[in-house]
């Protein structure tokens, strides 16, 4: 992974005479390699990578494509990016204005030479389209994922905690080859079912719907995916309300392709939910971007109205919560393209009862 050069283009095109990347997302965007610490200084036609002594033998022997160089006591950050802004003749200096706090912000205007401007959505609008290497990164975190879930659900029952499962899980998709989780699991059984963000508790596991939202992260790529499971056997509003979001689910993707606004796909998943009459019980948007990070551009919710690009990587996970009594949701990730989407999830989608 290294993007060195569509950044490139973008500046050459965006206004700017120079993009500055500080946030650790981005800069792995950028360059393939993940620190902690370090800015990245693109132009139109170079690219310059700083790190401290922590990363700097590890980034040489890492990054193609730009000119590492260490930034310490003697040459801070901003001497050492005040001299590419001289040297590059740089004006006008791109920032990431969704990333910097106020006090960040404020501190690279005080030091440096060149003019600040937002240009968030120059690497937004790059990171939104997965090329097919890219979308190889996301299947195989997928898929290690995929395989710790299946290790786990022999261990739920009643007799676990919802902390314990998912300690497991993390467990799990570490031993099968991930580098972290992409997100803390979201493990909650019984009447818990009906929040759609709850933390896992020592609770024991609950009879009713059991919830497990997780995720992995591989070589920078992240997964999520959610599968709603039944406790013991489900009566007959519960089986409404689960097919009822799988239908909802299902209407999102057939609706997902190239150049459908991400409001569309939403609305399309909402109806099934609307005339069953759970519609209020439906709070959050249809889905959202993956890559990188475990949310980004572009959104598939209500208030979404652009277009969802080809090569967009997006969540598909309605869901219906009912508070106090229980809630399901269903989770796949869809990669969009010109005709349609393709599904990169595996895992079925019936109901399980344990």
């Amino acid at each position: 992974m290294n993007n060195l050069e569509k950044i490139k283009a973008a500046v050459k095109t965006g206004g700017i005479d120079a993009v500055m990347i500080t946030s650790e997302s981005n800069r792995q965007y950028a360059t393939g390699f993940h620190s902690s610490a370090g800015v990245v200084v693109v132009t139109a036609d170079n690219a310059w990578f700083f790190t401290d002594s922590r990363y700097i033998e590890a980034a040489a022997n890492a990054i193609d494509g730009a000119e590492v160089l260490i930034a310490d006591r003697e040459e801070p950050y901003s001497k050492r990016i005040n001299k590419i802004i001289g040297d590059a003749g740089i004006k006008t200096l791109g920032f990431e204005d969704e990333r910097l706090t106020y006090a960040e912000y404020m501190e690279w205007t005080g030091k440096l030479t060149a003019k600040l401007r937002p240009a968030q959505q120059v690497l937004s609008g790059l990171r939104a389209v997965k090329s097919r290497e890219d979308l190889d990164g996301l299947i195989l975190v997928q898929r290690i994922a995929e395989k710790a879930f299946g290790e786990l659900l022999p261990l739920v029952s009643e007799k676990i905690t919802e902390r314990e499962l998912a300690a497991e899980l993390v467990y799990k998709m570490m031993k099968n080859g991930a580098d972290d989780k992409s997100f803390d699991p979201i493990v909650v059984s019984g009447e818990r079912s009906s929040m759609p963000h709850g933390v896992p508790t020592d609770a024991r596991i609950q009879k009713g719907f059991l919830t497990i939202d997780f995720g992995a992260r591989k070589n920078g790529w992240c997964s999520d995916t959610t599968r709603t499971l039944c406790v013991g056997k489900p009566d007959e509003e519960m089986d409404q309300i689960y097919h009822t979001v799988l239908n909802a689910q299902l209407a999102g993707i057939a609706a997902a392709r190239a150049g459908v606004k991400g409001s569309a796909i939403d609305g399309a998943a909402r109806r099934v939910i609307d005339e069953a009459g759970y519609g209020k019980f439906f709070g959050h948007g249809f889905g959202h971007g993956l890559g990188l990070e475990v949310h980004e551009t572009p959104s598939a919710g209500p208030s979404y109205d652009k277009e969802i690009p080809e090569g967009a990587v997006i969540s598909a996970e309605p869901g219906i919560y009912i508070p106090g009594k229980y809630g399901v949701r269903i989770e796949d990730v869809v990669y969009v393209t010109k005709d349609g989407c393709e599904n990169i999830t595996n895992l079925p989608k019936a109901l399980l009862v344990v």
